[in-house]
């Protein structure tokens, strides 16, 4: 029998090019998740806006995927999808989600958690409308996590919806709102002694502390 196992043990590097102190963090950590944020999208990092969403069925059973920031501000982020996939499914189920940005060549990862609603139907239309022709028509002709034959039906369905020329945007499909409550700002340091600080929301304000690595 072949051994198809990866051998991952001995794959390492070191984190060298940063450092995070006390003294560079913010009051609000959102200002500090922004500048992040500006950061990475100014050194044009492939997919700085990527980040992984985490839900979770009512039974506890837990389900992690890539999806796009599209949208953040004071009260938290925003991002788009279909509400009858596996993830809104959840969503509607346990109303609470955790991301998780990383952004390898600045040796940052940054963890955020809270509760999630959805957005206005006004304001899912409003970026629906922003989004090329081609996104649209798939987002209406896409049922997200539902099952299908062949990638032949999945173009068949493709096609009826460009016929169409413009479309409105699906009943199912909108926008949700994480409301952070956490925050975890994560820069990779030399010897795996990396800096690590966890912010925590309480009715008198943001709670701070370094975390050991």
């Amino acid at each position: 029998m072949s051994d198809s196992s990866l051998k991952t043990e001995q794959i390492r590097r070191q984190y060298e090019n940063g450092e995070l102190r006390r003294a560079d963090l913010t009051a609000d950590p959102h200002v500090l998740f922004a500048n992040w944020l500006q950061q990475a999208l100014a050194s044009d990092l492939l997919d700085a806006t990527a980040m992984s969403l985490a839900t979770a069925s009512t039974s506890g059973k837990p389900s992690v995927r890539i999806v796009l920031l599209k949208g953040t501000d004071n009260s938290g982020l925003q991002f788009y999808t279909d509400y009858e996939s596996d993830k809104g499914r959840q969503l509607s189920a346990n109303p609470e989600a955790a991301v998780v940005f990383h952004w390898r060549e600045l040796n940052r990862q940054l963890r955020i958690s809270g509760p999630i609603e959805k957005l206005s139907v006004a304001q899912s239309e409003t970026y629906f409308a922003s989004r090329p022709q081609a996104s649209q028509w798939a987002a209406s002709a896409s049922h997200q996590s539902a099952p299908i034959d062949d990638r032949a039906q999945l173009e068949q369905l493709m096609a009826e919806q460009q016929a169409k020329g413009a479309v409105p945007m699906p009943q199912r499909w909108g926008g949700y709102h994480l409301q952070p409550v956490e925050y975890e700002f994560w820069q990779g340091r030399a010897n795996r002694l990396h800096d690590r600080f966890h912010y925590r929301a309480t009715t008198d304000g943001w709670v701070i502390e370094r975390r050991q690595p």
